[in-house]
């Protein structure tokens, strides 16, 4: 059996639990166009034109919408599985697009803004789990970096949608991908590990059969390889559960404190604080909401939304990069190229804001900021805003990862709401150029934490990454 055909059902589960990412990043993207309809004088909405405080809250609130999402979600894959607590992220998701087009004021959009966050919440702390506890080790990566990857073409479809219609048309169109989502989803089995907690060991192998796509044979025995898959995955359920006692339930035996006390387990999860709490200190997200300020400094002629599509084209890029390089090249040689990549376009970017303040001449290097914030989200793409939900769910335990999860995305979202938020009052007290300095010592703060305690992960089983620590 040829390895593509061994892992075809794999790609094709990461594919179709990914419909619902494309969904949240186009309500990722859908402001871009959406405010310039909204906040002009001719705003559909009938409290008139949507005020820049306004804007601010519809724009930021799908980040507390994003916390809320992963504590719901994260606490309903441990009580009903992977599978049904993903295919209940349509809800919200669908409902959030519904909403928009009978909004008749900010406080509507609010809702709908918030109830799109929550399905995204969902999204990026359930499929990372779902995606490392079906896939094999050769694939594992790749298939990690998917979420990303959709979310930026939804961004991408959301920019050109938005470019081409109004915002209620955009609305109706991105609400039928949540039908689509559910129509693939939905005949996708449990993931093997998740069987294996239940101690429903047959269910497991049916699931496992399925996955490395040896189910057209029932009878077939699991070959040697498969076999010993299943007794690892059996040793590390029982590793992270009471091996004196196999009769405790669940609920029983839930995760506590004492289980983040070991150290190997302490570790991963500090590392796992790291990654999350640089992929937003690096303010890459946060500038996104910039894009059309610093083709502007650049004198570009574009109009926004065509300046958006381009910066949308290249994140795409630069997460495709990081899909067809993170098994060759690894995850951290990846994350550090990306932090330093990161670090060196900023640098470029204050250096030209730093000499136009002081009045300097720059109008012929006017290229520099554009090219700097391009290769700043290439890099970005590539490896520190796509790869650390891949790394954080291989390097948690199997028993704590469900609620190791939810806590380092509820510190992502706090951390992306404070950053959003503060990156205006930072521009005034510190300048454009003091305000890109600190992002950019951050991201070289951020290689130095990578290139001292990030381990790699790539090919590794869960038990090898833990002794490794």
């Amino acid at each position: 059996m040829s390895n593509t055909g061994g892992t075809k059902y794999q790609y094709l589960a990461a594919l179709s639990v990914n419909i619902v990412t494309i969904s949240y990043g186009a309500f990722c993207g859908w402001p871009s166009a959406s405010f310039l309809e909204l906040a002009s004088d001719k705003s559909p909405l009938e409290t008139g034109p949507l005020t820049k405080q306004d804007q601010g809250w519809v724009a930021s609130i799908m980040c507390l919408g994003g916390l809320f999402g992963t504590i719901l979600f994260a606490w309903l894959a441990d009580k009903i599985g992977r599978k049904k607590c993903l295919l209940w992220v349509a809800l919200p998701n669908l409902l959030g697009w519904v909403i928009i087009p009978y909004a008749r004021n900010p406080t509507h959009l609010n809702i709908a803004r918030f109830l799109g966050g929550a399905a995204g919440g969902g999204c990026f702390a359930v499929i990372p789990i779902y995606i490392v506890e079906l896939a094999s080790e050769s694939v594992r990566g790749v298939l990690g970096t998917f979420i990303v990857l959709t979310c930026n073409g939804g961004i991408l479809l959301a920019f050109v949608l938005g470019y081409y219609f109004n915002y209620a048309a955009v609305s109706w169109i991105m609400s039928i991908l949540s039908f689509v989502f559910i129509a693939c989803f939905w005949f996708m089995p449990e993931t093997p590990q998740y069987l294996l907690k239940l101690k429903k060991v047959e269910e497991a192998e049916l699931s496992l059969r399925y996955y490395r796509n040896i189910r057209n044979n029932p009878a077939k025995e699991l070959s040697e390889d498969l076999q010993q898959e299943l007794e690892r995955l059996k040793v590390t359920d029982k590793a992270d559960n009471n091996p004196d006692d196999d009769e405790l339930d669940d609920d029983a035996n839930g995760v506590t404190w004492a289980d983040f006390a070991e150290p190997k387990t302490r570790k991963a999860f500090l590392i796992g604080l790291g990654l999350i709490s640089f992929n937003q200190l690096c303010g890459c997200f946060a500038m996104l909401n910039y894009t059309a300020v610093i083709f502007e400094q650049a004198g570009a002629s574009m109009p926004p939304t065509v300046a958006a599509i381009i910066v949308g084209a290249i994140q795409l890029l630069g997460t495709y990069a990081s899909t067809v390089l993170v098994e060759r090249l690894g995850r951290k040689l990846l994350l550090l190229v990306s932090a330093i990549g990161i670090g060196l376009g900023q640098s470029a970017m204050g250096t030209y804001s730093y000499f136009q303040m002081l009045g300097y001449q720059v109008e012929s290097f006017s290229w520099v900021p554009v090219v700097g914030f391009s290769f700043m989200l290439l890099l970005a793409a590539v490896g520190l805003l796509s790869l650390p939900f891949l790394v954080i769910s291989e390097i948690l335990p199997p028993k704590i990862r469900s609620t190791a999860s939810m806590i380092l995305m509820s510190v992502l979202w706090l951390i992306s709401t404070c950053v959003i938020k503060m990156m205006p009052i930072l521009t005034v007290s510190l300048g454009m150029y003091g305000t890109v300095y600190m992002f950019a010592s951050l991201s070289f703060l951020a290689a130095l934490f990578i290139a001292v305690f990030v381990p790699e992960t790539k090919g590794k089983t869960v038990e090898a990454l833990l002794a490794s620590l």
